[in-house]
């Protein structure tokens, strides 16, 4: 028989067999589809010769009044900027403690001593300052002066730990002179259903299990209620184990007995969550909210069974003209102006001159910026403004217009609020075109400004189809594609599915449980939208699903899809190429340690490595080294057609003609051949071909009723885009 040609449709198939996606691609790892032909994907290199410590969440690019370009990305223990090819530590402080001590016992370890309780837990970062040493220790004041560390342990609530370099000579009971700066926490770097780590700022909430209300007020003291000093007095003790711990806030309260409305003899502070300037524990409102925290034994313990949803430390990051608007996930929100004299030097803070966000809530899930009106919107945050108890997950407010700290709601401004309805917490928002969209975990709303009286009008355009993450959304030309628990969807003005070629292959191994550092983002260079995702066997992203909205496919037809498994391929952050000419993404590697900030005793923080996207061929990584980028794509199990019918006959193939549309360096393509649909193919005796810009064709020996293709690079160096497959096939008989 003559030359047939095979032909293949754009995207990857992994919903039929290998045989029933006819005409289709089967599996493919670094490849992209583009003009309708697989090629392999641009190379990346990394932008810095440091690497960031801990976990990048979120990237934000900007663009001051003079023309300057930053990237804010703000990490599980950091809040950064990159600055003319420099990283910047930016991240916010919480109020300094004074006159703290330190002690030595001849080991590594120091222990810091302070006279109120501290409110730091196991784990934060704290800048010291303004150090006098006691004799004796073997240290100098420069050893920790202007130093960041990292709190080890926390044994009581007036003391931590942290870990020097190098041992102290001596045993020094407390002395010394120290200012500490702790920096706001984030919150842990994955996310985690089952551990109690902590809550508030950190994102831990308690689900499942029963709760109550606080019945009447909770003084900032040891004292209960009614001045006791013994008891707690709530609606109903229903249900409660008969000695535990409750959680009120962000304050941790054990007990040894109850009654049928109060717990008795109780503990205020426990486990380090007293607020500093107390005598042990915060004040609360009467009708606050208590919850069964028995589970919890402890910041980092495990809780006895799978009650306890920890979310990943997540900032939102906008600007307000050349100011950044950073919100930490369930904490506070912070500014920074890039329009002032060395931005640099300057943190992040409630403070910042003109752009003050003292007034703001200070829990609230996530926030944006409206883009013509100009509010700041909190979403999922507190009723009461300064009242972390009273966070409403479903609840919205914003700003008065062009005012970013003025949220009273009066005749003479714009400011107001709303709650949600569908769905338990508010997950995201966005902006596309005229209309922010709001996502809850089960729903759809549209945020529209329609002015006074009511500012914001709010109208559900769809159920069933709430965000998987905070991330997980992207926007491109005004519409918005997103992921969620069961599928994938887009909103153009109406909610679509979206029919997904490689589903499966996504959903029956995603751990939706961390559905928190589940991000997406946008390349317009190719038409991509990229969803960066863990799988059940991995703590954190490591594989990649990308949907091409440039190539329409029909109503109803699965379209233009492909997916990645190369670990050299995990992103925690992507930004499309807007006020850079290329994508800038972060990946995370726990095993390593990052450089930059320079924290003193850092353990288990890992590492980022901030990247440069379709550069090149291969990733180019941090010390200048090279690591080769191996893409493959494979092909259905396709046969032979004569008047008899589809596979009929096996196939004898004899030579095929490679044609490439770019080739640089070596490929290879591989023949594989079975005799039935259910078994395995298997390479020919003389697969693989190496293939080069001067191969003109391919002798082969290959005999099956079924045979496919799989076309890949080896090595650094190579690059391609495939184009046609042309082979020599005849009918070898029936057996």
């Amino acid at each position: 028989m003559a030359l047939q040609q095979i032909k293949f449709a754009p995207g990857i198939d992994r919903q039929d067999t290998s045989v029933g996606a006819v005409g289709r691609w089967t599996d493919s790892d670094l490849t992209r589809f583009r003009y309708g032909l697989p090629e392999k994907v641009g190379g990346w290199q990394s932008l810095l010769t440091d690497t960031i410590v801990g976990v990048v969440r979120k990237q934000f690019a900007f663009v001051d009044l003079d023309g300057n370009r930053y990237v804010a990305l703000g990490t599980d223990k950091f809040l950064l900027v990159y600055f003319e090819g420099q990283l910047f530590d930016i991240t916010p402080l919480k109020t300094s403690i004074t006159g703290a001590t330190l002690s030595t016992n001849s080991t590594t370890t120091v222990t810091i001593t302070t006279s109120a309780a501290h409110n730091i837990n196991e784990g934060d970062i704290v800048l010291f300052d303004s150090v006098t040493l006691p004799g004796g220790t073997g240290f100098s004041a420069s050893d920790f002066e202007d130093k960041k560390f990292q709190v080890i342990t926390v044994p009581t609530p007036t003391t931590f730990t942290i870990t020097m370099g190098s041992a102290a000579t001596g045993t020094v009971a407390t002395g010394g002179s120290i200012t500490l700066k702790p920096y706001e926490p984030v919150g842990p770097a994955a996310q985690n259903y089952g551990y109690g780590f902590g809550i508030g700022n950190y994102g831990g909430t308690i689900t499942g299990v029963v709760q109550t209300e606080l019945d009447g007020s909770l003084n900032a003291d040891t004292a209960g209620t009614g001045g006791s000093g013994t008891a707690v007095t709530v609606d109903s003790t229903t249900d409660f184990p008969s000695a535990g711990t409750i959680a009120i806030a962000n304050e941790l309260i054990t007990y040894t007995s109850k009654s049928s409305t109060q717990f008795l003899g109780i503990t205020r502070g426990a486990n380090g969550t007293a607020t500093a300037g107390t005598s042990n524990g915060q004040a609360h409102s009467t009708n606050a909210v208590v919850q069964n925290a028995t589970d919890f034994t402890g910041f980092g313990s495990a809780v006895k069974a799978s009650t306890v949803t920890l979310e990943p430390g997540l900032w939102s990051l906008n600007s307000f003209g050349e100011v950044l608007v950073a919100t930490i996930l369930n904490g506070k929100t912070f500014t920074w102006n890039a329009g002032v004299a060395n931005p640099t030097g300057n943190r992040a803070s409630t403070t910042t001159s003109g752009f003050e966000t003292s007034n703001n809530p200070t829990a609230t899930r996530t926030t944006l910026i409206s883009p013509t009106t100009r509010h700041l919107i909190h979403f999922g945050t507190e009723v009461t403004i300064g009242t972390p108890s009273t966070q409403d997950d479903m609840f919205i407010r914003f700003s008065a217009d062009e005012s970013i700290n003025e949220y009273t709601i009066q005749a003479t401004n714009t400011a107001g609020s709303q709650r949600l309805q569908d769905g338990t917490r508010i997950v995201g928002a966005l902006v596309a075109k005229e209309n922010i969209l709001v996502w809850t975990d089960n729903a759809l709303y549209t945020m529209k400004f329609v002015g006074a009286p009511f500012t914001f009008g709010f109208e559900q355009v769809g159920t069933n189809c709430g965000l998987i993450g905070q991330n997980a959304a992207v926007e491109i030309d005004g519409v918005a594609y997103w992921m969620s628990n069961n599928g994938f969807f887009s909103f153009d003005g109406t909610v679509n599915s979206l029919p997904c070629s490689v589903e499966d292959f996504v959903y029956d191994n995603i751990d939706t449980t961390k559905g928190q550092q589940i991000t997406a983002g946008i390349n317009n260079l190719f038409t991509e939208v990229l969803w960066w995702y863990p799988s059940s066997s991995s703590a954190f992203n490591d594989r990649s699903v990308v949907y091409n909205y440039g190539a329409k496919a029909p109503p109803g037809e699965m379209g233009n899809w492909y997916n990645n498994t190369n670990t050299n391929f995990n992103r925690t952050t992507w930004i499309d190429s807007l006020v850079y000419p290329k994508p800038y993404a972060t990946a995370y590697n726990s095993s390593n340690t990052g450089t930059f900030p320079s924290i003193v005793g850092e353990t288990g923080l890992g590492q980022s490595v901030f990247f440069e996207h379709e550069i090149g061929t291969d990733q180019i990584n941090p010390d200048g080294s090279t690591t080769a980028l191996l893409s493959f794509i494979q092909s259905y199990n396709f046969a032979l057609q004569t008047d008899q019918g589809i596979g009929e006959y096996f196939l004898a193939m004899r030579r095929f003609l490679p044609n490439f549309k770019v080739l640089t360096g070596n490929n290879q393509v591989t023949i594989s051949v079975s005799d039935y649909p259910s078994e395995d193919v298997t390479a020919t005796t003389l697969s693989p071909f190496t293939i080069t810009s001067s191969t003109t064709k391919v002798d082969t020996r290959a005999r099956g009723r079924y045979a496919n293709l799989k076309i890949e690079n080896t090595g650094s160096g190579e690059s391609w885009r495939f184009g046609t497959f042309q082979a020599d096939l005849q009918p070898d008989g029936r057996r």
